[in-house]
């Protein structure tokens, strides 16, 4: 069993480990990491407009996390997609031990009926690596624009924003859902 909350001041500990545990196994991998960043990182949870969630299990142990901003960053998008109300997520981090929960896609879809109840059209996000493109199609996201910014090629996506009625059974129990089968 699942649950989203605001993520508080109290949680940047757990925060800043899970982000050092999501570290060590890209590392193993030989991918980029959040390491020399996790603490910054985990210091969003205290953001006092509350942007940080996190995903807790049943335990109230920390599995995952993302940051929520009203609006979308202004490179890189259409003035008409600027115009259209959105959601969009950044530093969104799961512990690698729960991936057989698939934490990601929860957030993820979490983001969605979230941003609808909250009256947005749309969940926004960026992200540097194709197999995270990949992975993001994966949940419902489409790729609109690819932007150079500074040293990094930036992927930008977006999925409509809808309730999601199976999606208190899926975090209730997420190996029972379709939705996360991908």
């Amino acid at each position: 069993m699942f649950a989203m909350r605001p993520a508080t001041s109290a949680d940047i500990p757990a925060v800043a480990a899970m982000i050092r545990s999501r570290s060590t196994w890209l590392e193993e991998r030989g991918m980029p990491t959040w390491r020399d960043s996790a603490d910054n990182l985990a210091d969003q949870a205290e953001n006092s407009h509350g942007a940080m969630w996190v995903l807790e299990d049943h335990a109230s142990h920390i599995v995952g996390c993302t940051t929520v901003q009203e609006e979308t960053p202004p490179w890189g998008w259409t003035s008409e997609e600027l115009a259209e109300p959105a959601h969009y997520l950044f530093t969104t981090v799961t512990d690698p031990a729960y991936r057989e929960q698939k934490p990601g896609t929860l957030i993820a879809l979490w983001a969605v009926d979230h941003a609808a109840h909250e009256g947005k059209a749309w969940v926004r996000r960026g992200c540097m690596f194709p197999g995270l493109v990949r992975y993001y199609e994966t949940q419902g996201f489409t790729l609109l624009h690819e932007v150079q910014r500074t040293h990094n090629l930036i992927y930008l996506m977006a999925r409509r924003a809808e309730p999601l009625a199976e999606l208190e059974m899926l975090f209730k129990d997420p190996s029972g859902g379709a939705a996360l089968r991908s």
